[in-house]
This record gives C-alpha cells, structure tokens and sequence, in this order.
C-alpha cells in the first residue's frame, strides 16, 4: 500500500513566487480601471464612526520620480491604508505644484529668443503645458508604486478655481492687516533674478575674501576722542557691500580701545587682530562704545561719512567689535539703521547682481574709479575693490565657509533691498496677538511624529523674520493688487478683491494680465481706472502650497476630508518649508493650524549612508526597483525602515528584504494551504493551538500597536520575528504530522487547522496596508474559511484575536531548546536521523501532567516518559529538572514516521484507526 496516498497533504493554488514584476501591473491596472478600489474604499467604511486624512504635500510637476519620492508617497499610502484596514473612513487626494521657477526656467530653455516677443499669457501656458505633461507622468509613476487615492480629480495649484483660492486666502491675510509692502533686504537670487523665502536657501561651501579695512574718523570724533588720528576697524567678507556702507555698528557699553598704530578695536577682541598682525595690541586710550555714538567716519572708497551706531547685534565673537553696515545688503543691518534714524537704503545692486547707476548717482566710487564697476558682477568686483582701497586695507585673506545658495539655481545669493511684499510675523492683529504668538501655541495642539519635531518647527517659527512673499517672475499667482498711481499706496477694498478672485476663477489667474484694469473693477466701483496701477509682482510658490489647505479642504471641488487635515506627511526638511508655510497662512487666516499631526521622514541614502548622486553611480530608482524586484518589495523596504532617520537603500538591502519578503510569502502559502478543506472553526482548542494562539495575540496587540503609532518597523520586527520562531520554527513544523496523518475530522487536525486560520484571517489585514499587492492576490486563493465573507483584500478589516486562554510554560519550550541543541550534535555525528527516533524523558511531573501525544509533537520525539536509570544518548538540566533523550524501542511506522509501532511493518495505532475509516 502506498501510504502517501492517504496523508492529507497541503494544497493551494496560491504560487510559491511572487513574479511581481510581470503581475503588479496587471493587478494595478484592475484596481484603478474596473474594480475602481478608491470608490469600493470610501463605500465599505461610509457608516464608520472614524475618519482620517492625509492631505498631500504637493510634488513639484517637474521630472520623473525619484526614489525620495518613492518613500514618501508608499509612506502617506501606507498610513491611510493602516487606518482604513482598523476601519476607519479614509481619504486621499493626490496633488501637484504646478507654478514657480523650475518650470519657468525650463520653457525659457526652450523658447529661446522667442520669449522676448511672447506675451506673459503666452508664456504662462507654455509653463501650463509643461506642468501637464509631468503631472501626467507623474501620476501613473505614484500610481504604480500600489498608492491608492482620488487620481481621478487630483488637486493642480494651476487650476483656475484652485488658483483663485490661493488668492482669496492672500486678500483674507491682508484684511487682517498682516500684509505690508517696503523696502527690505531679502535674500535674493541673482540667478533667478527673484527674491527668495529663507525656506528656498541652501547652505554650501563657497570661498570668500576676509578683510580688515580700515574708516578714518572725522573731525568731530576725532575731537570727541580727544585725538588727532585714529581709525575705525571693520571686517567683512562681502568687499562687494563696502560701496553701500552707510554706518558702523558697535556693541552699546563696551570698551573699545585705540592702539598705537591708532587703529580702534573692541576691547574683548584685540588679542585675535593682534595675532593676525595687524597691530602689535599696546593700549594709547580706552573708551566706551557710547562716546562716538552719532559720530562719523569716512569710507575709504568715495569718502562718504559712515556714522556710529550702536546695535545689539555686534557680538564678541570675531572680527573686530566694528560691524560694517550697509542697510541695502543686511537684515540686522536694516533693522539698525532704521531704529537709528538711516530711512534711506542705499542698494546699487540691480536684479542680475551687477552694479547700476546708483554706484553715479550716489557717488559710491570716486569719478576715477567708477566706469571700472558700472555693469560688474558683484562677485568679479571683489578683488577690483581690495586693489583700490590701498593702504586701507590693513589684512587680506580668503577662506571657506558655509553660505546660502538658492536652492534652484545653486548659485550663491546676496542679501538686496527691493520693494517687496510681507506676510508680518510681529503686528498684534489677530486678536490682540501676532502671527508669531498664534503660530506658536498652535504648535501645542498638533502631535508631531517624531516628538522632537515640535521643537525643530517651534524654533523656526520663534525666530524667523517676516515671510518675503512675492517674486519678479512670470509663472506664479499674481500679487493681483492695484495701487493708487499718485500714492502708490495699495487698495484692499473688499468688493474689488472678491471680483477679482471671481474672474480668476472663470478665466484664471492670466487675466490679471490680459485685461485692463477697467474689465478688472466691479461695475459699481468707486475708484476711477486711470488712477490705478497694477502690481506686478507674482506669489512666492511656498505661499501657493502653504494655502492648499483651503482650496482643498475648504472648497466644494475635492472629497478630501475636513479641515484641519489629520496629517500632513513630509522628508524632515518641510519644517522650514511646507509645515512652516501652511502653518502660517492657515494662523493668518483662521488663527488655527492646518493639521491635527505631522509626521517626518528622513532622506534616502545609499547603504554606507552617503548622499546618492548619478556621478558616483549610488542612485537608486524606484523604476529599476520595481523592474527588478517588484513594488511590493519597496513597499517593504519602507515598512521595514525606521522613516525617523535617514533610509539607506542599495541592492544588497533589496535582496535582504526580498528574503524577508519570501518570509512572509511562503509562511501564508502554507496556512492556506493546510486550512483549504476547513468548513468551521472549532471551538476546541489543544495545548499547542492555545500556545500559539496567545503568542498571535500578543504579536499581533503588539504590531497593531505600533502600526496605529506609525511605527511601523518595530511593529513589523514583532511579526516577523513571531511568523519565524514560534510560528514557522516551531508550530508549523510541529503541526505537520497531525495535519498530514490524523483524520480528516480528527479533534487535534481542527484545532490546528481552527487556530491557523484564526491567525490568517488576522494576518492578512494587519500586513495588508504594506503587502497591498500581495494581500489581494492572496484573496483570490484562500479558502472561504480564511476570507469571512470578504470578496478581495479591500473587504478586509483587522480585527484582534479574541482568545480568552493563553497557553505558557517556559520549562517546556526552553526544554525543547536544549533538546535540539543536542540534537543537532547528534545529527552531526550520525547517530540518528531523525528526532522521531527519540523518547525524552524527564522529571518534572508539570510536563509529564500533559496530554502525551501534545508534549511529544512539540518536542517532535516518538514519545515523552519518565524519567528513569536507562541508558541515554545525552542528559541536561533546566533549572531543578532533569531530562535526557534515548532511542525508542518502538518500531517505524510506515505512514507517519513516528517510532510507535509494535512491529516492524505495521502502522502505529493512530494511523491504524485513521486507515481503517478510509479504508
């Protein structure tokens, strides 16, 4: 007789390799074409009592994809997907940036010399056309990645309604009073030739000059002093700046001193210059800042008088305690001037970084000199400078230090005074309060993930200076205010405003630029068309994003959820950028901030930590990934990952989570395969079920836990290391013989068989949400048993094991531990086969209280006995208890293997009945 033909082996049509590559397509295509998952999603939970939204941080329409982009869209999948499988109402809409300088730049590219005959609307809807195409690309690139939402109606910053939202919550801003155009220094692009918000800079290397020049005193702080020569110190690493000096600030109380080569320095600081050679440090006269406060010195390029102020800026940290100060090319050098009197900003700067007229005009270079600097780049001008200031120039040397760049062109940028739009951070208009003060405890509400980002985005917010909102560029939303010609002062009247927005809405915001001012009014206005002027300017892109709450959450053109979202996901970086941006138009506007939580992730690197970037050949894209290995294993990779710091990604890393991957595949194939003739769940459980029941339970309250706290890889390092140990490496191991060999209905074969599926049916929900792709094809496969009444994967919802017994000894498994460290010396040294050749024998009356079939199957012997004198192949000890394993006297059994037989031959008494019910 062929006894394998009466074991109950395992079947499934379930395949043992994944083929992703070739499958996900197809199973991608299904979701979003006729089983339209999004819509199933929204309709299974429109009765639930939970809601949660992630509203989308927009990707720049520019480009292919890359594997940041990758991490964060599976990251914002995988959290709505967490919350819809615990049963909650989820949605997602999908959106894009659509204005600003990267496209702007790349049309420019392309028109070429046309550009100069093209109208502004002309080259807007080249901009438009170019932010379609990728947009398009884009969204079959994230839908590809198993990102499920409403890629159907997605929101485009460069939609005519979204477009006059955007500039409903400006003129909101500026009803409240938060709006201001002045003259400032702003960091400025002349790259871009725009000004640029603080969140657009970047920090790199450059090498700049450090030199010590120095200001002859004028007559009357000579005599204040008391002297007849002395000469004031500054240091700078700007020589471009000297021209537009206006003022040098020194620290208010401190000692100052004149040396003997009459040279001033702060008291505090004249150990470093006299170690740069500059003087040899003796002492002629101390005094305090105070004394020479309003008084002048002359600078050395154009003899203009420069006048002493004090200021609390001035730090005793280097230099030389005297801050040279231009208005024009410095923030605190600004505020300073200003505070002290200084209205006029000189700036000789124009929007490309060359010297202008001004440099005539005001006289910031002697006649001799000036035709040299006239159309320079102020960086070229550099060394022309340090030459003509002679013997004023006490040290010259070049060194290398982190400083801004513009974060598009990669260019270094200046600090420029131009007539610029605000968004005030310190006007007491929100009832009574700042923006500041709003924004700030705002902050309190919202649970940031991690913690310390509260912090990080708490700082910023505490010191950043007002929020420079407008641009000189072409492709944006329109500042779409008008101006009184005669006064320049701007109109913010409410019914002009609104008609605005509405034309923008119908026509979009060109026509801002395509109509006169006369088709811009309201019929009924007050104010008179040839009175009025346009402004110019365009919306910085930050603002255009920092609003997208309100076209989207408040507007009736998006099912996105309510406002204030639940969540807003980004890379780590948004805390100065997006979070910091919506924060404040959002407080500005309503005083409440956008979002409920906010949760960072850290950036790609590759598997040594290093930055990827194409000339090192470390650039990891989510496109080969997928060809390769497949989107699911992405997938994983992001939720095997700790997002809170930097993920590292190469090929070997994919082949790691591959393995894990085949994990987990296999571990499910096998329960479906081993539950696929089960019609019911029993209600009886045996010692071993109860045992990995509760181990299931604790794993699986475990993840569950750390999945509602988007900690996702430890609750996945919990689920794998229960499907590997206790599930895989011992209890289905364990299982076998009672699911291959006891009868079809055997008490012990429907408890396992109960308890597998138990553990499946809440296994699949709880890895769903990562394992999409995977989970709905297994669907297809499991039995009934498994599926519950679901149809596919998107019917599922997690629930926990409701156990109300749990099973623990930890003689028995730490026992069972020992055994097989013996037995695998054993094996080694042939002296058996097999653990079925064993009997374990032990002390302890607890195991031996046991049911003897169940003790037996979990150490895997033939049988489990008393400890007695006989001989043994090997004795240990675990704790107070004694065990040692011998041979069993027992023969084969033919069927299941088990040395249980009376002869040699015949079956053992188990497989004698089950046979004799077949037969």
């Amino acid at each position: 007789m062929d006894y394998k033909d009466t074991l109950l082996l395992p079947f499934t049509q379930f395949p043992m390799r994944g083929n992703l590559p070739e499958n996900e397509p197809k199973r991608l295509a299904s979701w979003h074409n006729e089983r339209k998952i999004y819509e199933k999603m929204k309709k299974n939970r429109q009765n639930a009592t939970q809601s949660f939204a992630i509203h989308d941080g927009p990707p720049y329409a520019n480009g292919h994809l890359h594997i940041g982009h990758a991490l964060n869209k599976i990251l914002k999948d995988i959290i709505t997907k967490t919350h819809y499988f615990f049963g909650e109402d989820i949605r997602y809409v999908p959106g894009w940036d659509c204005h600003g300088l990267p496209i702007e730049q790349q049309v420019e590219v392309k028109l070429g010399e046309k550009k100069k005959s093209m109208s502004k609307s002309q080259i807007r809807e080249h901009c438009r056309a170019h932010a379609r195409e990728f947009i398009d690309i884009q969204r079959e690139e994230f839908k590809s990645l198993g990102v499920i939402g409403d890629f159907e109606n997605p929101y485009l910053t460069m939609k005519f309604e979204f477009e006059a939202d955007i500039y409903r919550a400006l003129c909101d801003i500026a009803k409240r009073g938060l709006l201001c155009e002045r003259s400032k220094p702003v960091y400025w692009s002349w790259a871009a030739k725009s000004a640029l918000a603080e969140a657009e800079v970047e920090y790199e290397d450059k090498e700049d000059y450090s030199i010590y020049v120095a200001f002859a005193l004028d007559k009357d702080a000579l005599e204040k002093l008391g002297v007849k020569e002395a000469k004031a110190v500054i240091w700078t690493t700007t020589p471009w700046t000297l021209p537009a000096n206006q003022a040098i600030s020194l620290k208010p109380d401190e000692i100052y001193v004149l040396t003997s080569e009459n040279l001033i320095f702060a008291k505090p600081l004249l150990e470093s210059v006299v170690k740069l050679g500059i003087t040899k440090g003796e002492i002629l006269k101390e005094f305090v800042s105070n004394d020479i406060e309003g008084l002048y010195a002359i600078n050395p390029l154009n003899d203009r008088k420069s006048q002493f102020l004090l200021g609390e800026h001035v730090l005793m940290d280097g230099g030389t305690g005297l801050v040279h100060t231009a208005p024009g090319h410095g923030e605190d050098d600004y505020y300073v001037s200003l505070k002290n009197g200084i209205t006029e900003v000189i700036m000789p700067v124009d929007d490309g970084g060359l010297y202008d007229e001004t440099l005539r005009a005001k006289g910031l270079f002697r006649a001799d000199v000036v035709d040299e600097f006239v159309g320079v780049h102020i960086f070229k001008a550099n060394e022309k400078i340090i030459t003509i200031l002679g013997n004023s120039l006490l040290h010259c040397s070049k060194f290398i230090h982190s400083y801004p760049h513009c974060w598009r062109t990669h260019k270094p940028v200046i600090y420029r005074a131009t007539k610029q739009w605000f968004v005030t951070m310190d006007e007491p208009k929100l009832d009574g309060k700042t923006l500041r003060e709003v924004a700030r405890a705002q902050l309190e509400n919202v649970k940031f993930y991690p913690a310390v980002g509260v912090k990080r985005i708490g700082s910023m917010v505490e010191n950043r200076p007002d929020w420079c909102i407008s641009r000189q560029r072409d492709w944006g939303v329109p500042i779409a205010f008008f101006r009184h010609k005669d006064t320049k002062e701007p109109i913010f009247d409410a019914d002009i405003l609104e008609n605005i927005a509405n034309i923008f809405e119908q026509k979009g915001a060109d026509a801002w630029w395509d109509l006169e001012i006369s088709e811009l009014l309201p019929k009924t206005s007050k104010y008179e068309a040839d009175k009025l002027e346009k402004v110019m300017d365009i919306l910085d892109v930050w603002f255009d994003s920092g609003s997208t709450w309100r076209a989207v959450l408040n507007s009736r053109h998006y099912d996105a959820g309510a406002y204030p979202a639940s969540m807003y996901l980004e890379g780590s970086d948004q805390h100065r950028g997006w979070f910091q941006s919506s924060l404040l138009v959002s407080t500005a506007v309503n005083s409440h901030a956008p979002y409920k939580s906010v949760l960072t992730h850290g950036f790609t690197v590759d598997e040594n930590g290093q930055k990827m970037s194409k000339s090192k050949g470390n650039v990891v894209a989510p496109q080969d990934v997928a060809k390769t290995y497949g989107v699911e294993i992405l997938r994983l990779w992001v939720g095997l990952s700790d997002y809170s710091s930097d993920l590292k990604i190469s090929d070997n890393i994919l082949k790691q989570v591959s393995e894990q991957y085949r994990k987990i595949r296999n571990t499910i194939r096998f329960l479906l395969a081993n539950v696929s003739d089960l019609d019911e769940i029993s209600t009886e459980f045996g010692l071993l079920d109860k045992w990995i029941l509760g181990r299931a339970k604790r794993a699986f309250d475990d993840a569950s836990r750390c999945f509602a706290a988007y900690d996702f890889s430890k609750g996945f390092n919990i689920l794998l290391n229960f499907l590997s140990a206790d599930l895989s490496g011992i209890y289905l191991d364990v299982c076998k013989d009672r699911l291959y060999c006891d009868a079809k209905d055997g008490a012990r074969r429907k408890s396992a068989q109960s308890a597998m599926a138990l553990i499946t049916r809440s296994l699949l929900p709880l890895i769903a949400p990562t394992l999409t792709y995977t989970v709905d094809e297994v669907m297809e496969y499991a039995p009934d048993i498994v599926k519950n009444g679901a149809i596919d994967a998107f019917d599922l919802i997690y629930s926990p094991l409701e156990i109300e017994f749990s099973f623990e000894d930890e003689l028995l498994f730490a026992s069972r531990e020992k055994l097989f460290e013996m037995i695998d010396v054993l094996k080694k040294d042939k002296k058996i086969k097999s653990t079925l050749e064993l009997i374990m024998q032990t002390t302890s009356d607890k195991i031996l209280g046991y049911d003897a079939n169940e003790i037996a199957d979990i150490y895997m012997v033939s049988a489990v006995e008393k400890f007695d004198d006989a001989d043994s192949l090997g004795e240990f000890e675990v704790g107070d208890e004694k065990f040692k394993i011998t041979l069993s006297k027992a023969h084969k059994c033919p069927r299941c293997w088990k040395f249980s037989a009376q002869k040699d031959g015949d079956t053992c008494p188990r497989c004698a009945e089950v046979l004799n019910g077949v037969c």
